[in-house]
């Protein structure tokens, strides 16, 4: 007789299994942990959180320890809100392996519309089956549909006592302004590598794996801040190298370019090497780096060394090996600022050309090329030097010196008049272009727009966009629901290309303004209505019936 084999338990991912289930395993969120210790110790728990932030981050796990903290009971069942829920107690059970009657957690990516939002509105009127709280968890609320947040807004604004509501996004900026409000927010920071490392080499301790300091910064600045993109590819450089975990095999797997080659890359393209930078992206992208990415460390380079030559203790940082460290001082005190800045620009421009050109590898190594042979060119600032010093090539004499037209002498001859080279420098500097308007006020940012036949613009200038605050440099703004989303975008670009200052373009949740088609349309209202009661124009309506004021000049 056979015996039925025990089967085998399924394997759970790290960012489930080591998932936080107190606010102290939290890791990161200080500021969000502090706050709610506080509110909840004096009963100031408000009635509806808003949680942003990257995916990866801890929303949804945050929502769920804030519905263990209002709903636990302790250990006896006789415990109130507590920021430490006990674990033990049916409420933090059920919760935990979801599946409590009064935690109810709506995808709204997948639920959209105002009949989703209905079924809330209709439950929030019913007390809790057992719990002391009902809590609606709403992750990714930026989908709901226009008519679902109006739908929600009467019952946000006022719940029952007995409701909670919890939203988690990754785009506060497509939430209406009317929500926000309604809501206490939380921005839940991206983790610092450092932390994110360190908490990475204890789960692999737990695992029973062995993992170097290096691996473990590699995937730590590979997960770009997300607790959740980390602990994926940890999972996945455990099972890739059997436990026994080094720095190249991360590299490899996640396609990372070495950091060495990085420093040798940039250092051949600084020098005007243009066929050694070739050659290593050419070994590079061998090894398997994609293009991208070896512009993107490129960048993180340049960033790091402007950083050591401004702050020199940047230099400093632990997450980088001491070899990187002497070589990049050594780079930041022979490099000039304008040198760092120039290719900062030509890097991070070239990068967008990568990502959308047919051949990624093609285009990568025509920026190497573009930023190899522009790198020993002379700064303005030395080029005027080199001018003012005499040291700048003879201009031809034919360029130097221009024949005069005949003029009429006593001999009849013409007479060859040789133009002295002040009159050609004053000349020169006559023909200067003019100097770039200075815009005082929003209005004449709007009539430089349309001067410059910037129609797309324009309209969205007059008609998406609600002006918050405006300085010279300095614009704020929340932009309409028709607004595209590369507005502020496109306005800083304009005024830092066509003014004399430049300008820092912002986006805020406040209200603002009313646009100014709107002000102008009230203008028009207002001017119609002050018509209307001017006893001439009262007696000319009166006479011919149906006549309207269509409008005042």
């Amino acid at each position: 007789m056979e015996t039925d084999q025990p089967q085998a338990k399924p394997y759970r991912v790290l960012a489930r299994t080591y998932r936080p289930t107190t606010f102290s395993e939290l890791i990161g969120q200080v500021a969000m942990v502090r706050t709610l210790t506080n509110a909840i110790a004096k009963g100031r728990l408000a009635h509806a959180f808003i949680l942003t932030g990257v995916r990866g981050i801890g929303k949804t796990t945050t929502a769920r320890l804030i519905a263990r903290a209002l709903n636990c009971v302790g250990a006896d069942g006789n415990g109130g809100p507590t920021i430490s829920p006990c674990g033990v107690c049916e409420h933090c059970v059920a919760i935990a392996d979801d599946r409590h009657m009064d935690v109810m957690e709506m995808d709204a990516a997948s639920r959209t519309g105002v009949d989703d939002i209905r079924e809330v509105i209709d439950g929030v009127q019913y007390r809790p089956t057992s719990a002391r709280t009902k809590i609606y968890i709403i992750d990714e609320i930026h989908m709901l549909s226009k008519n679902a947040f109006n739908a929600l807004l009467k019952t946000l604004e006022e719940p029952p006592e007995h409701v909670k509501f919890i939203f988690a996004t990754t785009e506060s900026r497509k939430v209406p302004v009317t929500v926000l409000s309604r809501c206490q927010r939380f921005d839940l920071r991206r983790v610092d590598a450092e932390e994110l490392a360190e908490h990475f080499g204890n789960i692999a301790k737990k695992e029973g794996a062995t993992i170097s300091d290096d691996a473990l910064h590699l995937i730590a600045r590979a997960a770009d801040g997300s607790v959740r993109d980390g602990l994926s590819l940890l999972d996945q450089a455990i099972a890739h190298c059997a436990g026994d975990v080094g720095e190249d095999q991360v590299r490899a797997m996640v396609g990372l370019a070495d950091r060495t080659r990085t420093l040798d890359l940039f250092e051949a393209v600084m020098k005007g090497e243009a066929g050694s930078a070739l050659e290593n992206l050419s070994q590079q992208y061998a090894a398997g780096a994609d293009p991208a990415v070896v512009l993107e460390d490129m960048l993180e380079l340049v960033h790091w060394l402007t950083r050591v030559k401004v702050v020199p203790e940047a230099a400093d940082d632990p997450g980088v090996p001491e070899a990187e460290r002497v070589r990049g001082r050594g780079m930041a005190g022979t490099l000039s600022m304008p040198v760092l800045t120039l290719s900062w620009q030509m890097l991070l421009k070239g990068l967008g050309e990568v990502r959308t050109a047919p051949s990624p590898m093609q285009a990568a190594e025509m920026i190497l090329i573009r930023l190899a042979f522009t790198a020993d060119l002379p700064s303005p600032a030395d080029a005027v030097a080199q001018i003012k010093g005499g040291n700048s090539p003879a201009p031809s004499q034919a360029a130097s010196s221009q024949a005069a037209p005949p003029a009429p002498s006593g001999g009849g001859g013409a007479v060859a008049v040789a133009v002295a080279p002040d009159a050609v420098e004053h000349e020169a500097v006559a023909q200067t272009a003019p100097e770039k308007p200075d815009p005082q006020s929003f209005a004449e940012v709007v009539e430089l727009v349309q001067a410059k036949r910037e129609m797309i613009l324009h309209t969205n200038l007059t008609s998406n966009l609600h002006l918050v605050a405006f300085e010279p440099g300095r614009v704020e703004f929340r932009p309409g629901e028709q607004a595209p989303e590369d507005l502020a975008r496109d306005l800083s670009r304009f005024l830092n290309d066509n003014t004399a200052r430049r300008w820092l373009v912002t986006v805020s949740s406040e209200l603002g303004a009313a646009t100014l088609h709107r002000q102008k349309e009230d203008a028009a209202a207002s001017q119609k209505s002050e018509a209307a009661q001017d006893p001439l124009v009262r007696g000319v309506l009166d006479a011919f019936p149906g006549a309207e004021i269509t409008d005042v000049r």
